[in-house]
């Protein structure tokens, strides 16, 4: 009977050690599934840094150039192509050398904006508030500055040499309208260029919506930059302003029309485009050579022509390199995060830019000191 008992009491504790055994795995496992359902969440919870892939990964609206292989972005996120802008990828300098020209514009815009009689009265009056100690020391003795003035200042024209007879004060300035037209069409076209090179990449619809903005900025850019010199070089003839500000615009009308087409946005149409464009740059061939005709004895006219030379070698340089794909041709793989043809053609097409600026400020200094008659004052 005692063995009996014994003998049950062992069997008791080996199912009760069993079950406890049995309760602690199962314990253990829930804890184990626990912890890895947490880590797994948190792990999803953080934000993932998005891969680039090469061309052959690449959806087929976004395969544009083959020789270009790797460090594409495709189909991501529109906060995640914001921040690449901070990434190296195969865009990164498309992005900055626009951006950077953009920003370069801006700063000319707001700088000549100041110098603007209107604009500089009224930073005139808002400062006039703060009180400057050189201003404030002529003020309390305005009388004594009177005096002198009418002591100090007076002339012996029997002593005044016949040079300093012929200097008279200066015209009017002439009108900037023309001129700034031309910034802000510059500063659109290198935004617009910005914003689709780093947002291309985030879906089919948004891609070609943003090509056509980026024709379109070229296309204004192209457009207002006929404006400064058309108008001041026939400033006295202003039927011209007319028939060539008219003829380009009605081109550039066109262009943005015929580029509205999604096929012609393609790669497949890249040196229609270039045709276009290049069609509406050497229509400004017509002016150029009325323009020396009507303005011959100007003693600027070398000047201008130095500059506007220049932009048109670098436009053409960058229109070559963007259609021929060189030097990336030459080595593929090689260029894909610097130094490829679209980059080249980003600078050149600043430096374009710049160059016409050059030749803007050219024409607009020799208006200020030229009426409509050809006598230099």
């Amino acid at each position: 009977m005692s063995s009996f008992r014994d003998s049950f009491v062992l069997r008791s504790r080996r199912k009760s050690k069993t079950k406890m055994d049995r309760d602690t795995h199962f314990a253990m496992e829930k804890k184990k599934f626990h912890d890895n359902h947490e880590s797994k969440k948190q792990t999803d919870d953080k934000p993932k840094r998005r891969a680039l892939v090469s061309f052959s990964e690449l959806p087929e609206y976004m395969k544009d150039n083959e020789f270009i292989q790797k460090y594409y972005r495709a189909n991501w996120p529109l906060k995640e192509a914001l921040f690449s802008v901070f990434r190296w990828h195969n865009e990164t300098l498309n992005v900055w050398t626009h951006l950077i020209g953009f920003i370069l514009f801006l700063g000319l815009t707001m700088a000549n904006l100041i110098q603007v009689p209107q604009i500089a009265d009224l930073i005139s009056l808002i400062t006039r508030s703060f009180p400057i100690s050189a201003y404030a020391n002529v003020s309390h003795n305005s009388e004594d500055f009177i005096l002198q003035g009418t002591t100090t200042n007076l002339i012996d024209l029997k002593q005044v040499t016949p040079s300093e007879m012929d200097i008279a004060p200066p015209l009017t300035p002439v009108t900037r309208w023309p001129f700034f037209v031309f910034l802000a069409g510059s500063m659109f076209c290198l935004l617009s260029s910005t914003i689709c090179h780093l947002f291309s990449c985030h879906s089919h619809k948004l891609n070609l919506q943003l090509l056509r903005i980026d024709y379109t900025g070229i296309t204004v850019m192209i457009i207002t930059s006929f404006f400064p010199p058309i108008y001041y070089i026939f400033q006295c003839d202003s039927h011209w302003h007319f028939i060539y500000l008219g003829g380009i615009t009605a081109m550039g009308i066109f262009t943005v029309f015929t580029l509205l087409s999604p096929t012609l946005s393609t790669g497949k149409f890249r040196a229609f485009r270039a045709l276009l464009f290049s069609s509406m740059g050497f229509f400004g061939i017509v002016p150029a050579i009325h323009g020396s005709f009507v303005n011959w004895d100007n003693p600027k006219r070398n000047v201008t022509l130095a500059y506007e030379s220049a932009m048109g070698l670098f436009y053409v340089s960058g229109t070559v390199f963007y259609v021929t794909r060189v030097p990336e041709r030459w080595k593929p793989g090689w260029f894909d995060l610097a130094g490829h043809s679209h980059q080249i053609f980003h600078v050149l097409v600043v430096l374009g830019a710049l160059a016409h600026y050059g030749a803007t400020l050219v024409f607009l200094e020799w208006r200020d000191r030229v009426g409509c008659s050809n006598i230099i004052v």
